[in-house]
């Protein structure tokens, strides 16, 4: 038991010395000798009593437990289960010591003793084996602890736990059967499966194949469906992590059971409706399921699993979930915000992308007769007037849904924006039940005008913003809209987008109802119908036009986007409709055109400041945070409270006072996101094909070119040259302006594009290309140059190599001469030795003096003949630095040029000092 050995160790730093918790100690060790060497049964029984009642209480008992205990109990669990007792003692002792006790209240950084008992126990896979055959064993007690202690495992470390259970034959089964036990067991067994299926695929795909999906809607529709307890809370929790990113466990749902089981849980019974918090958390765990089916995972990008979603969408639309829907989130007002804001956003799911279902909705009419209107009427209706801010972003992500791809549907919503009388504008809100859908947003759009309100215009913004997307008919028909001025004596009517760019102006003034100025301007109103401007004039050249007409629309633009006060969302979009006055501006009219339009953006704001807004908007909060539709945070027993009672988010709440609005973050979605991103490139190219084309292709005759009457020919030619002058200085300032922006216009547009869009475009530019073509063009010919005296030096060298070697070879012949000289004056002196053995004493002096006078005469020409060798490699020698030293010069490595050169010399003369020797 190392482990064990290792715990005490631990044990002994969190107590600090050995005395500081000797009592416990001693106590624990006591009871725990008494459990294990205890000769009376009923002794030993009461020691575990005891052991339990004091683990249960005491944080220093927990730890001693853990670090004596384990191999005690888990005996007794092994070998004594004949002793009921005995062993419920001991299950119960263990479930106490992996629960913490929440009277504690120590530092963060202090050892908690549950999760280290906890990791000790799940170490020993022989361990989950013994606890698992327990449940098979008849006593109640023994059941129910054991699915605690399993419970508190899974709790505290569950991979390790998931990873045990699938390696135990059977386990999952035995798991599976205890659902079928009595309710108490049931219960217990249905939290432990729950816990045990997060995360876990393998154990989701085990249990749907052990009938899990039929035992948990029996359960479900025994406790009473979304009447019942929790226990119908943890049965669509464990539904919940079958179906969650599992598509093989959804497509098994639907064709086996079907979805029936699922959409009775969403209807209402009884005539109260009365809504308790545990059938919130049943309904809105029912909607997530919901969900789940609608939006599959994170990582849904094949077109199987786009199938797959599809084929969910058409079977529950044909089981009339819609119809339970509308129910819940548009008809049942006294239903809970969360209830409602669930149901509205699975409406949306269920629409989007997929036209049978958006048909439907546009089909369907809620009420009885005769009082019956269109649901998109009601929905309308509720992101007009609702307060819940929650409310409006489920409801306007239904429209959203609606309209996107769905041309033939915002043509049919665009239809019906027929202006209504002043009066009617301003009738009573109950009336707005016969108004059509049009007239309804309409009055939305100028509701409250007066008051300084414009909560509800920046709502039916948004929804107008859907309508106009990505279609230019509807831009088109919405642009011929004029409505009435508020009093007759104010004048004619205008258009309803000037009335919007007029409520964009009013909005940095806005007063909350208690008369104090109100933050929700800068928040999200200004951004929102900022967004809907935005998206009617994006490729709408009428639009453009349309919004010039009024010469103020621009110079407030320009006034908003160098606005301090304003936030980087505000400055960021004005920035970008301002590029699109540019871009999409097809008019010649003097004063309209783009040319004016760059110009006073260049005059007045600065193109690097311009540009600069780009950049702060794309790393703002809503822009860097916006992603594709993702799930909804999984409901569990530890956040379904919260979940169930969304609180608003108030004012004064430090989060709102930067860009990242909750309702900024749920209407700037990934699509507008893109778009603006889109539009930005796009600007920042056209800004500068603008100042690369003159302002004006017509040429117009000037006055001054007509001879005056009277005057002379002399007078007129001086008069046009003085004319001619004047127009070149002119001509000369309008280049030297347009260069200096085309270089500040390269020099800030890099920022954010990626694609080489920073052409040179400007008379430095091009002066600057011209001059490096030159500097290329004479690199090159000097690169030319270079490589033939290389060529030239390299044949030189080649030669003098080769001379070398000639050298070399001479100096070799006169090595052999040598030899062969050494060699005859070894004969001779050999022939003087046998003459003096011989006895021939006579000539001895004679051969003496012939050797001398021999080794004489050789040595004087051997030295003759080195001198004259020398001299020549001294001259060669000079040669060869020379060269190297110009080889050096050119970059040639000369090293390795000469390598080789001598190696053959300097053997020879090796061999020569070894026959010396």
């Amino acid at each position: 038991m190392d482990l064990v050995s290792g715990y005490k160790g631990m044990v002994g730093l969190v107590f600090g010395n050995e005395n500081s918790g000797s009592s416990e100690d001693s106590y624990i060790e006591r009871l725990l000798d008494r459990i294990s060497n205890g000769a009376l049964a009923e002794d030993r029984r009461t020691a575990v009593a005891e052991l339990q009642s004091v683990v249960a209480e005491s944080h220093a008992a927990q730890l001693a437990f853990g670090a004596m205990g384990f191999p005690i109990l888990m005996g007794v669990l092994k070998e004594e289960r004949d002793d009921v007792e005995m062993v419920r003692g001991a299950l119960e002792t263990l479930v106490s010591a992996l629960t913490p006790i929440d009277h504690v209240k120590g530092p963060k950084n202090e050892v908690q003793p549950a999760l280290m008992n906890t990791d000790l126990l799940s170490r020993e896979s022989e361990s989950i084996s013994l606890l698992l055959s327990l449940l098979s064993e008849e006593d109640f007690y023994i059941r129910y602890y054991t699915l605690q202690l399993l419970t508190a495992l899974v709790t505290n470390s569950p991979n390790r736990l998931q990873e045990a259970i699938l390696t135990i034959p059977r386990g999952i089964t035995r798991l599976m059967d205890m659902l079928m036990d009595r309710e108490v067991i049931r219960n217990e067994a249905l939290l432990l499966l729950t816990y045990l299926t997060r995360e876990a695929e393998e154990i989701q795909k085990i249990l749907v194949f052990e009938g899990a999906f039929e035992k948990i809607f029996s359960i479900i529709k025994e406790e009473g469906g979304s009447e019942g307890g929790v226990v119908v809370q943890d049965c669509l929790e464990l539904l919940n992590n079958l179906l969650r990113n599992n598509a093989s466990n959804q497509i098994l749902l639907r064709e086996t059971m079907g979805f029936d089981p699922l959409i009775s849980i969403l209807k209402l019974r009884g005539s109260t409706y009365s809504f308790t918090q545990q059938k919130t958390i049943n309904l809105l765990s029912a909607l997530e399921t919901i969900n789940l089916l609608l939006m599959g995972g994170p990582e849904v990008d094949s077109a199987k699993d786009a199938n797959r979603l599809l084929t969910n969408k058409t079977v529950l639309v044909q089981k009339k979930v819609l119809d339970h829907l509308l129910m819940l989130g548009v008809e049942s007002q006294w239903a809970p915000i969360a209830v409602r804001c669930a149901a509205l956003q699975c409406i949306g799911d269920l629409i989007a992308g997929y036209p049978k279902n958006l048909d439907a909705l546009a089909s369907k009419v809620l009420g009885e007769e005769p009082h019956v209107e269109p649901a998109l009427n009601s929905i309308l209706r509720i992101i007009l007037r609702s307060s819940s801010m929650q409310e409006f972003i489920a409801a306007d992500y239904v429209f959203k849904c609606f309209c996107e791809q769905n041309s033939d549907g915002q043509t049919m919503l665009a239809s019906t924006l027929i202006p209504q009388p002043h009066s009617m504008t301003h009738a009573p809100l109950e009336e707005d039940v016969n108004m059509s859908f049009g007239s309804m947003l309409l009055r939305g759009l100028t509701l409250n005008e007066n008051d300084g309100d414009l909560e509800t215009c920046c709502r039916a913004a948004s929804v107008l913003s859907y309508i106009l997307q990505n279609n230019i008919q509807c831009k088109e028909r919405v642009l011929k809209i004029e409505l009435e001025a508020p009093m007759p004596s104010l004048g004619a009517p205008e258009p309803l987008m000037h009335r919007m760019v007029k409520y964009l102006a009013l909005s940095s003034s806005m007063k909350s109802k208690d008369g104090k100025p109100s933050s929700t301007g800068n928040l999200y109103v200004q951004p929102i119908i900022l967004k809907l401007l935005v998206t009617w004039l994006a490729n709408c050249p009428n639009a453009v036009h349309s919004f010039l007409d009024a010469r103020p629309h621009l110079t407030y633009l320009l006034e908003l986007v160098s606005n301090p006060s304003a936030t980087v969302c505000i400055r960021g979009l004005t920035a970008v409709l301002l590029g699109e006055c540019i871009l999409y501006n097809k008019s010649s009219e003097s004063g309209k055109d783009a040319f004016t339009v760059v110009d006073s953006i260049s005059r007045k704001v600065g193109l690097t400041s311009y540009f600069l807004k780009f950049d702060e908007m794309q790393k703002s909060f809503v822009f860097s945070s916006a992603k594709p539709a993702q799930p909804r945070k999984a409901l569990t027993r530890s956040n379904a409270a919260s979940m169930a009672e969304i609180e608003d988010v108030e004012e004064n709440d430090s989060s709102n006072k930067t860009d990242g609005h909750p309702i900024l973050i749920s209407i700037f979605d990934a699509q507008f996101v893109n778009l603006v991103k889109k539009l930005e490139s796009d600007i920042r190219e056209n800004i500068i094909e603008v100042y690369s084309q003159p302002k004006s292709k017509v040429a117009v005759v000037p006055a001054e070119l007509e001879q005056k009457g009277g005057e002379s020919d002399g007078d007129y030619i001086k008069r046009l040259r003085s004319f001619v002058e004047k127009q070149c200085s002119e001509i000369q300032d309008l280049l030297g302006r347009n260069a200096s922006l085309a270089e500040d216009l390269a020099r800030t547009g890099g920022g954010g594009i990626s694609q080489p869009e920073q052409r040179a475009s400007g008379a430095p530019e091009r002066v600057q290309v011209e001059t490096l073509r030159r500097d290329l063009q004479e690199a090159s010919q000097r690169l030319e140059m270079l490589k033939a005296e290389k060529a030239k030096i390299e044949s030189e060298a080649s030669m003098y190599q080769n001379l070398a070697g000639k050298m070399e070879s001479d100096l070799k012949s006169l090595s052999d001469a040598y030899n062969s000289l050494e060699q005859a004056n070894y004969h001779l002196e050999k022939e003087v030795k046998a003459l003096k053995s011989g006895g021939a004493t006579p000539s001895s002096p004679d051969i003496e003096a012939i050797k001398a006078e021999a080794r004489e005469e050789a040595q004087k020409e051997s030295e003759a003949e080195l001198n004259d060798l020398l001299v020549c490699l001294g001259q060669e020698q000079s040669k060869v630095e020379k060269l190297s030293a110009r080889l050096l010069e050119l970059g040639v490595d000369v090293d390795t040029l000469l390598e080789g050169i001598g190696d053959d010399m300097g053997l020879q003369e090796e061999s020569e000092e070894d026959e010396e020797d």
